[in-house]
């Protein structure tokens, strides 16, 4: 599938109709070692068993699933018990069977039940109300960027989202940030994608 026909299907998805254009994303974004996602090849090799840490204080603790690249991406959010608030966004909005495509390829910053609970009061509520539907897709969209980009593929700059409006990446030693949001676990592989759980939610500007 090319880039083009899979940001069709992702439009027609999310939207019943073809979307706006989307711009190609601008190299300044990522790293020398990124490739598109037609061209990544990536081996999975399950992981050595090892003894399961606390968690550090205010340090996120994942919640345990199966292996996570043979589950999509809406899969993923729904069984994670930190994602209770977006899984109920995704479905409000009508974008379970996008984010279960096996046909796209994309990556998701995951806003945290925890991110959306510091939204102001009766925000999410708001959002969810049929009457809102579009408003809550163009909010959740602004959480979505075509093709596979790990955090190894992230430089400082500009990252245009499936809105149609740019995030900003800043990378600096060990952080990452996405406009205001930290990332704060990187690199989640789904079947069709990749999530990397952020600690606020993006607001389109």
């Amino acid at each position: 599938m090319t880039p083009n026909t899979l940001r069709m299907a992702m439009g027609l998805l999310l939207f019943g109709a073809a979307p706006a254009a989307v711009t190609a994303f601008p190299q300044q974004a990522f790293s020398d070692n990124h490739k598109p996602a037609v061209e990544q090849q990536v081996e999975m090799e399950p992981a050595p068993a090892a003894e399961a840490e606390p968690p550090a204080a205010g340090e996120l603790e994942p919640a345990e699933q199966p292996v996570a690249a043979e589950l999509s991406i809406a899969e993923i959010a729904a069984a994670d018990g930190n994602f209770e608030i977006l899984t109920a966004a995704i479905e409000a909005a009508g974008l379970t069977e996008a984010l279960n495509n096996s046909d796209l390829s994309i990556t998701v910053f995951a806003p945290t039940d925890e991110a959306f609970a510091a939204l102001p009061e009766g925000t999410v509520d708001a959002l969810l109300l049929p009457e809102n539907r579009d408003q809550l897709t163009q909010l959740l969209t602004y959480h979505v960027v075509d093709g596979e980009v790990f955090s190894s593929d992230l430089a400082s700059g500009e990252v245009e989202t499936l809105a149609g409006a740019p995030v900003t990446v800043t990378v600096g030693g060990e952080t990452v940030t996405i406009n205001q949001a930290n990332v704060v676990i990187a690199d989640i592989e789904a079947s069709n994608g990749v999530i990397h759980v952020i600690d606020s939610v993006l607001l389109p500007q």
